[in-house]
């Protein structure tokens, strides 16, 4: 399959075909990295790394793969780099695409990325956007195959507020890969209503299930995976705490509900996690509400039906096949 030259923004813009080729060849890197094969294929080429956001997973998987397939990576955290201060985003496409095979954006809004890829004569990938967040979903769709053996009729229930990039992603994913996918929140943070319509058409085609569910218990019965994410992302003031906890408690992944879905289910988070106090921000905000944990109890994080680490690891393996397949005649 040729997907040489695409950019890759969002998995609605990708077939089911292609989407199953990105994970078929995630899983045939992860094979050669752990018997010790080199892959070093993209020698000579360069990717530029523009974090607007800073990350622990991303900025690592994306480096660490760029020097396993011989690639060199230029970071550009926000004070090293002037896109939308003092130089505009298409301004910023157009040099960084005589210099660099790839530009790679993570930051804020999804129009951001789509300049970039408007104006740039290379690759454009979107390393997370408050609307999306493509590379995360492969790597959470190849540690479900890995472990279930298969993607189709799989039910993936997202618990707690599916109105941003996981909850937008891991719809349009399922819809496109054939999956049962169940957002399990208040009925004020469910997806927008267009992108459900447009997910909705597409699994009409695939096969795929999408349900709305407020109540936490009937959302996750026989559930195949449980998926949650922190309740407030970086950047959000202070003040939203207050409002996503009190909205968001009953959603909270523990124990009972982990039992309601049934032994078979297992748990997955794209980190960081809030699931103890063990952070500067998790002990503050625990002793500020009264809890030891929020969208995931310490029990559930750590427990054997926990892929977190497998799924953060796949990460790597994930990107590595986007940038092989984009720069790759």
């Amino acid at each position: 399959m040729n997907l040489y030259g695409r950019d890759f923004l969002k998995l609605l813009d990708y077939s089911p075909e292609e989407i199953g080729y990105l994970l078929d060849l995630s899983a045939e890197y992860k094979a050669k990295k752990k018997a010790g094969i080199l892959h070093d294929t993209l020698k000579g080429k360069n990717v530029a790394l523009i974090f607007e956001k800073t990350s622990t997973r991303t900025r690592s998987s994306f480096e660490v793969a760029c020097h396993d397939l011989g690639m060199g990576s230029t970071y550009l955290d926000p004070s090293g780099s002037q896109i939308g201060r003092k130089e505009s985003i298409a301004d910023t496409a157009r040099v960084l695409s005589g210099i660099f095979d790839a530009i790679e954006y993570r930051g804020y809004g999804q129009e951001i990325v789509q300049t970039l890829a408007d104006y740039a004569d290379v690759p454009v990938i979107n390393g997370l956007t408050n609307e999306f967040h493509p590379t995360q979903i492969l790597a959470d769709f190849l540690t479900i195959r890995e472990h279930f053996g298969s993607l189709k009729g799989k039910k993936l229930v997202y618990m707690g507020d599916a109105r941003y990039n996981m909850g937008n992603s891991l719809m349009v994913g399922a819809a496109k890969m054939g999956l049962h996918f169940v957002a399990a929140a208040p009925q004020e943070y469910f997806p927008d209503q267009a992108l459900i319509a447009q997910c909705e058409a597409v699994a009409k085609e695939s096969g795929a299930t999408l349900d709305f569910i407020s109540d936490p218990e009937t959302a996750v019965k026989n559930a195949d995976a449980i998926y949650t994410d922190i309740w407030v992302s970086m950047g959000e003031p202070v003040e939203v705490w207050e409002e996503r906890v009190n909205a968001l408690r009953p959603y909270q992944v523990n124990g009972r509900l982990m039992d309601a879905a049934g032994e078979q289910c297992v748990f997955l988070h794209c980190l960081p996690s809030y699931h103890d106090l063990n952070t500067a921000i998790g002990k503050e905000m625990g002793e500020k509400f009264g809890m030891d944990a929020f969208e995931v109890t310490n029990e559930v994080f750590e427990s054997k039906q926990s892929l977190v680490f497998q799924e953060a690891a796949n990460r790597m393996h994930t990107i590595k096949a986007v940038l092989s397949a984009v720069l790759t005649k």
